[in-house]
């Protein structure tokens, strides 16, 4: 069974294995987790392999990519001593788009009930979406009735019209057919895709963050993800196709040393910002072709920051550009979650505090039993709030491929008309 769309998400019964997929540019991460009598998860089987086939979050060789994905899985699968059909995946990659539109129906019988909300959110207006792209998640952050505004949940009350404002994440089709094909060879069937900043966001941020406005960062090695919350809802979505490997790349091209080297270097020595001794501090590297150790370099640690931090600033004058563009960056607040592997390299918070002008703290995954010490940092926030969406994540309306079909009452509006709106009865 492929993907076919966007689902309501299912109910998972007490008892039940729930699995997760993160198939990231660098790693590829499978968490099992077992759910108790209370509904309580534990995380029972962890996979991680270095990932293959994978760049910026695309499959580029299908091959590679289904043997890391299969390896992962099946050592999630021994430590845990279950056999697995289906995962909730992230997707990190196909060119992400968010867009918020508007639907309008008219209630049947006065009261409005679920029944209202599906069709409302079936009227969004289909044509706003690329031919080429594929709906995510259908998400609705905000109702009217008969023209009032504010109302966090309609469902119970009584008006003539229900209106919705839906956030409409998509991605190129392509792209998710290429993953969703990768791991369908892998005798796997998706229960959902997930964008990335999502996921982390439901990891990493605490409740009140989610509700009174907040940023989530994700540093990924091929991309770097940006989600908003407000309202306990993601708003905003965006991905830069820009992340850990190019500073890699960059040690490697500025210091002629092999990727692998530079890699190593970056993690043991590697800084966003400059430091008192950094002149004085020197550090070892092979050079590209050269067998024999003697040939090795001598640099300070100031010249690799020289480096380094040019491009993580780059990446965080990019989130902070299209945070402005896209108007939510006022809705975000002032604070910002960092997660991803990338956010653990030494400075990387300060910097991005000075970039976004914002206060950052670093995200680990919260409310998870059984994640090793090694799981549960900031590079599996991904792979841990997948688990969490498909434990417990219940605001999300969804809806499959074959639900999207415009309805007559459809009334598309333009995201900064709805924007102007949200500023109005929130801030």
């Amino acid at each position: 069974m492929g993907f076919t769309g966007v689902r309501k998400l299912k109910t998972k019964p007490k008892g039940d294995i729930v699995t997760t997929l993160d198939v990231g540019s660098s790693k590829v991460v499978c968490l099992i987790a077992r759910i108790d009598g209370q509904g309580t998860a534990s995380v029972v089987g962890i996979g991680h392999q270095i990932s293959l086939g994978v760049r910026a979050g695309a499959i580029v060789d299908m091959e590679a990519a289904e043997t890391a994905i299969r390896h992962a899985v099946a050592s999630a699968e021994e430590m845990s001593g279950e056999s697995i059909r289906e995962v909730t995946v992230n997707l990190a990659g196909g060119a992400p788009a968010s867009q918020i539109v508007y639907s309008e129906v008219p209630v049947v019988g006065g009261e409005i009930t679920d029944a209202d909300l599906r069709r409302a959110l079936k009227a969004h207006n289909s044509a706003v979406i690329p031919a080429d792209f594929q709906t995510i998640h259908a998400i609705p952050v905000s109702y009217t009735i008969d023209g009032s505004n504010g109302i966090r949940d309609p469902r119970g009350m009584y008006g003539e019209h229900l209106g919705m404002d839906i956030h409409l994440v998509t991605a190129k089709a392509t792209a998710v057919r290429n993953l969703a094909t990768c791991i369908n060879r892998g005798h796997l069937d998706i229960d959902a895709f997930v964008v990335s900043p999502y996921a982390a966001g439901l990891a990493c941020m605490v409740e009140d963050e989610r509700e009174l406005g907040s940023a989530v960062i994700d540093l990924g090695g091929g991309s770097t993800s940006i989600g908003v919350f407000f309202e306990g809802r993601l708003v905003f979505a965006d991905c830069i196709p820009v992340g850990g490997h190019h500073i890699t790349k960059d040690i490697a091209r500025g210091l002629t040393t092999p990727i692998q080297e530079a890699e190593r270097v970056k993690t043991l020595h590697g800084t966003a910002m400059a430091g008192i001794g950094d002149d004085r501090e020197t550090i070892d590297v092979p050079q590209v072709g050269e067998d024999d150790p003697g040939h090795m370099i001598q640099v300070t640690r100031s010249i690799l920051t020289g480096i380094i931090q040019p491009r993580v600033e780059e990446i965080f004058e990019l989130v902070r550009s299209r945070l402005e563009a896209s108007g939510f960056d006022k809705i975000a607040g002032r604070r910002v979650v960092l997660t991803g592997g990338g956010s653990q390299l030494t400075g990387v918070r300060d910097l991005a505090q000075q970039v976004l002008d914002k206060q950052v703290r670093l995200g680990r995954p919260q409310g998870l039993f059984g994640l090793t010490e090694q799981s549960n940092g900031p590079a599996f926030a991904t792979a841990a709030g997948l688990l969490t969406y498909a434990l417990r994540h219940q605001g999300e309306l969804m809806l499959t491929s074959a639900e999207m079909d415009p309805e007559p009452e459809e009334k598309p509006a333009g995201l900064m008309s709805r924007i102007g709106g949200w500023f109005k009865e929130n801030l």
